[in-house]
């Protein structure tokens, strides 16, 4: 029976939670993106009006999808050159989805994200349902066709396997935006020390350049391994310029609801690096180059109003 404009309706009235749900089962936005449409796909050729709850439909066969692709995602990544992280996602993207508590903001924080990518793909559904949209074990079990009991389990497990000891430190867009200054000058100082006191003992700095822009793929540990390495990332320079077709701007801003700094060519952004923070001061780096994993955020920025670039920050 063909769709009504009614049924389709219902469905886009889904989409931002469905997309949502996708991006922290993936880690990707074009691959929840495309989850999302086949979904749609599904329901189109349902008996759409004989499910008895449509979210609830809906959110089991986008779930099963997500399952499946982080399935055959895990034997792609065996391949993948460098080091895999997520796609980052820029302040006031609507597929970040709820981030009315603190434990929704968590799960959507790029640390997390990365972390996540320790999960069997069933422990990363069940958190992601309980942890982020507040789905009872009972419905969880629904959907993954699991007893509540084995949802429950699966949720303590997955929640320990995540957590890693760091307290995290919740910062607003001003806050965050006073952290990246501080990192900025200290970065672009020309010495080591002042940045060297902003990073805890065991910070680390990891990049995703996809083997398509250089990154390196064995992280840089300890403070002043670091310290050392982002002095010369921040280093101006004319092989900066040859790599990205221009100076890139640099803009603090924040993705994923971390602190982050936006490198930018001619409105294309050339590169995210989002800063964990804790209250013994900032515990790890994490950068996408990866112009593939960019484009969203790209398209996005175009559509911000992201004020003025930080002077000598490059």
């Amino acid at each position: 029976m063909p769709l009504t404009a009614n049924h389709v309706d219902r469905f886009e009235a889904s989409r931002p939670r469905l997309e949502a749900i996708a991006y922290r089962l993936l880690g990707s936005a074009t691959e929840a993106e495309d989850a999302v449409q086949e979904t749609f796909l599904r329901w189109q050729a349902a008996d759409v009006g004989r499910i008895e709850v449509p979210e609830a439909w809906l959110t089991k066969v986008l779930t099963n999808l997500c399952l499946n692709e982080l399935t055959s995602a895990r034997a792609r990544r065996e391949t993948y050159v460098g080091r895999w992280l997520p796609e980052p996602l820029l302040a006031g993207d609507p597929m970040l989805g709820p981030a009315d508590t603190a434990e929704q903001r968590e799960s959507v924080s790029y640390a997390v994200l990365t972390l996540m990518e320790r999960l069997a793909p069933n422990e990363r559904a069940v958190y992601v349902l309980r942890e982020a949209f507040d789905y009872p074990h009972r419905e969880i079990a629904d959907i993954l066709d699991i007893s509540e009991a084995a949802s429950q389990q699966i949720f303590h497990r997955a929640k320990k396997h995540v957590a890693d000891g760091k307290v995290r430190t919740e910062v607003d867009e001003a806050a965050a935006r006073r952290i990246v200054e501080e990192f900025l000058a200290a970065a672009t100082s020309g010495q080591t020390e002042p940045l060297v006191r902003l990073l805890t003992k065991d910070v680390i700095s990891v990049g995703d350049g996809g083997g398509k822009v250089p990154a390196r793929a064995k992280a840089f540990e300890g403070a002043v391994a670091v310290a050392r390495f982002l002095w010369g990332l921040f280093k101006p320079g004319e092989a900066k310029r040859a790599l990205y077709g221009g100076m890139p701007e640099v803009y603090a801003w924040t993705a994923n609801g971390d602190p982050a700094v936006v490198a930018v060519v001619d409105g294309r952004v050339v590169g995210v690096m989002c800063l964990e923070v804790t209250p013994e001061g900032i515990t790890a780096f994490r950068s996408q180059v990866n112009p593939d994993k960019l484009e969203r955020a790209t398209a996005h920025w175009a559509a911000a109003d992201h004020g003025e670039p930080l002077p000598n920050a490059l």
